[in-house]
């Protein structure tokens, strides 16, 4: 099974929240989240909100108004030291733990599509120098830390506006899942693949949504669906 956490937090976009966000999680060493074996940061951005009152980078801006706030642009140095943060504070809770960056491919329109570029060069660079650091190449998979790369596969692969979702900004559903096949290509084992291709099956029987929910065909339908699930997870509990 795939035990998972997603960021409790919500979602973090620059380098300093995804710091942040760990330093709450494992604070004093005692949490209640698991010690992951894996962690995979992905990062959208450079740019960060500081608060004008305390000059802190804040992670929300939790909708206050824009004259509470200064936008800063992170250097790829400052992106890097706070990425070498998360790896040694990740290293702490568990020394094993292998670590994939990736940068999202949505495009950040508000910023001006040619500044867009930048910021995602500049988390590029500096996930480049944090691995380079650590004597980690990009294409090596049984290094400690990782980059897997979803912008590329969107921008090199993809290459057409219709693997982008009608605003043009975030990646179409067959987007999504073809990077996500990359990924799994990349990172499961036979094993993992096994398993997620008998749960595939089971998982649209769960999701369908019937014509007739309260038909004697669909309660049988949901029966058996129940017995298949039941038996998929006593393989897999052992």
């Amino acid at each position: 099974m795939f035990l998972t956490i997603v960021n409790p937090f919500g979602v973090m976009y620059n380098p300093a929240s995804v710091l942040h966000t760990l330093e709450r999680m494992y604070a004093d060493g005692a949490s209640a989240f698991a010690v992951p074996d894996m962690a995979v940061l992905s990062l959208g951005t450079n740019h960060v909100y500081i608060l004008n009152e305390t000059g802190e980078i804040v992670d929300n801006c939790e909708k206050r108004p824009q004259r509470l706030f200064t936008e800063k642009i992170l250097s790829i140095e400052e992106c890097t030291d706070y990425l070498t943060q998360c790896v040694n504070l990740l290293q702490q809770v568990n020394p094993d733990v292998r670590i994939i960056f990736t940068v999202s491919p949505i495009r950040y329109a508000k910023y001006g599509f040619h500044e867009s570029q930048l910021s995602k060069a500049t988390l590029l660079m500096a996930i480049h120098t944090l691995l380079s650091s650590f004597n980690c190449q990009l294409s090596t998979v049984n290094c400690q830390l990782l980059y897997f790369p979803s912008y590329e596969i969107v921008l090199d692969e993809l290459r057409d506006y219709r693997f982008y979702a009608a605003d043009m900004l975030h990646p179409s559903e067959q987007a999504v899942d073809y990077i996500y096949e990359r990924f799994a290509d990349t990172f499961f084992s036979e094993k993992t693949r096994r398993y997620v291709e008998e749960y595939r099956p089971i998982k649209q029987a769960l999701n369908h949504r019937p014509f007739n929910p309260d038909s004697e065909e669909y309660r049988k339908f949901i029966d058996q669906t129940k017995e298949k699930l039941e038996a998929f997870k006593a393989r897999y509990q052992r």
